[in-house]
């Protein structure tokens, strides 16, 4: 039988002889690990129910029905930005199961070697709503002779007439889902505007009604700010959220990254926030923040559900965050408060010194250790230099406690901040951009104005926006005293405490002993950061 003999029969109803798959597609799918999840209207036949259909609609009418293509969660409308071999960046409607199906048909076999000669759906909408996805299989149809039809009687490829109206019935399905998404974009504008908190899973630190505080959640969230605005670094408060217990909404352990998603959300000081999706005009990569949703005043929205943090607390812990979390400070996995510090003294060596345990048969002190160099195969100066460690990490400690001590007396722990020089002029800016938006809703000024006009506004509110971040880091680790840090050292886990040294001191040099034994004070050389 012919490619043409095949889509004849096909145009006729005869189906005999032929193998044919059928193409199942849901937008959202009941998902089995999560019962509350239910199909929505938008699916009115479910999985099982469309491949029942389509299998019937075969075997009916003679064919067999050879395999099942199914498409879960998939949205034949919906573009995402794609990258092309030629590097040019397009937009388009990713279905790699359909475009897969299309292979298959155009080399007349499923991957195991199982012939198929056409594809049958539930109706048009299932087989797509993008034009450059219907001309892709009606290119299957013209010129590889693989029928593709439809069991509701509303596709027809295998004729011209047919094809024309199945061009114009996806033309309009593609306006219908632009519409839906048009409406659902406006609603959830208002949302915002209004307040409301929406979205799926449930913020860490709120109940699932997204407006109640989870308690335990909320206090760990006050408590680990205040930690941050007094130095403890980002690698500090993982470790002790991992070691705790808690986890993130979804189950999992915390990062640095989901860590800094929490205290970044405007939602911790009670403002209504969103997600804005950028693109990077040099790499072409996608980047997400979370902004505050802004009324037409460009004042905050306040979020229908209760804060866990002041607005001055969020902004200071924000703010502390973008400046400080790097790596090196503190965030680490090392066991010993001084690895990485320590440095030999040694001519011409300079090397890191390493923690090493005190052999058992040599100690009665299971704990006792030495810092040590390198060996020469490391770099260092193997093992010429080495200084017993319990005793380092006293003296040090007590020096570095001390130098706090020192600073928070010369602040009098009563300096008050001051305030950022350029509040004014983002007022201005925001005041700018209020009234230009009031000027296009107004119709006294084209878009073409509006649009022009508008890039510039929004980029000097970003760059002072910016500048208020850095100054509100640089105001806070200032006015950070540490004067109760004698009484808080103990309670420290030990990743704030090599962050507090690494803080104060940029490294400490250990001279050679020169025969003498035991710890000698004399030969550490602090080098203290400005």
């Amino acid at each position: 039988m012919t490619p043409a003999d095949q889509v004849r029969r096909a145009h006729w109803g005869d189906l005999t002889g032929l193998n044919i798959a059928g193409l199942v597609r849901l937008s959202f799918e009941l998902d089995q690990d999560t019962p509350t999840r239910a199909i929505t209207g938008k699916d009115i036949r479910g999985r099982d129910e469309q491949e029942k259909d389509c299998r019937t609609y075969v075997e009916s009418r003679g064919g067999t029905y050879a395999h099942t293509y199914i498409e879960p969660d998939t949205s034949a409308w919906k573009r995402k930005r794609v990258t092309l071999p030629d590097g040019r960046t397009v937009y388009r409607v990713i279905r790699p199961v359909f475009e897969g199906a299309l292979e298959d048909l155009k080399r007349g076999h499923l991957a195991n070697g199982t012939r198929i000669d056409g594809l049958v759906v539930y109706d048009i909408d299932r087989l797509t709503r993008d034009n450059r996805h219907l001309e892709d299989a009606i290119e299957v149809v013209e010129h590889f002779g693989r029928p593709i039809i439809d069991i509701t009687g509303t596709l027809d490829l295998l004729t011209d007439n047919g094809r024309t109206v199945a061009r114009i019935v996806v033309a309009t399905n593609n306006k219908q889902s632009a519409d839906t998404a048009r409406r659902v974009k406006r609603k959830h504008r208002a949302l915002e505007q209004a307040g409301i908190p929406t979205g799926g899973r449930r913020p860490f630190g709120w109940n699932d009604d997204k407006r109640t505080l989870n308690q335990p959640e909320a206090d760990l969230i006050r408590e680990s700010a205040q930690r941050i605005i007094k130095g403890a670094p980002l690698g500090a408060i993982v470790v002790d959220w991992n070691d705790r217990g808690f986890t993130t909404s979804l189950g999992n352990r915390w990062l640095a990254q989901t860590v800094k998603i929490v205290f970044r959300n405007p939602r911790l000081c009670g403002y209504r926030s969103r997600n804005v999706r950028e693109q990077d005009p040099e790499t072409g990569h996608d980047t997400f923040r979370v902004e505050i949703v802004r009324d037409p005043d460009g004042n905050p929205v306040q979020g229908q559900f209760e804060p866990i943090l002041t607005v001055p607390e969020w902004e200071q812990v924000t703010a502390i965050i973008g400046a400080n979390a790097k790596s090196g400070r503190g965030k680490n996995t090392r066991t010993y408060l001084l690895t990485g510090t320590l440095r030999c003294g040694k001519d011409n060596c300079n090397c890191k010194l390493r923690a090493l345990k005190a052999h058992a048969s040599r100690v009665k002190d299971p704990n006792r250790f030495y810092y040590t160099c390198e060996s020469k195969q490391q770099g260092g100066c193997g093992g010429g230099v080495s200084i017993p460690g319990n005793e380092t990490d006293e003296w040090v400690t007590a020096a570095v406690i001390r130098k706090y001590e020192l600073e928070a007396e010369r602040r009098n722990a009563q300096t008050e901040p001051e305030p950022w020089p350029q509040e004014a002029e983002l007022a201005e800016v925001r005041a700018d951009l209020t009234e230009l938006a009031k000027a296009r809703q107004a119709r006294t000024i084209s878009a073409a104005r509006y649009f022009a006009m508008l890039p510039d506004l929004e980029t000097q509110e970003q760059a002072l926006l910016s500048d208020r971040n850095r100054w509100l880091a640089r105001t806070a680790t200032a006015t950070t005293t540490h004067a109760a840090i004698r009484a808080d050292w103990p309670d420290y886990p030990l990743a704030q405490k090599r962050a507090l040294i690494e803080e104060a001191l940029a490294a400490i040099i250990v001279h050679p002993a020169h025969g003498r034994r035991g710890f000698h004070p004399d030969r550490l050389e602090p080098i203290w950061r400005e």
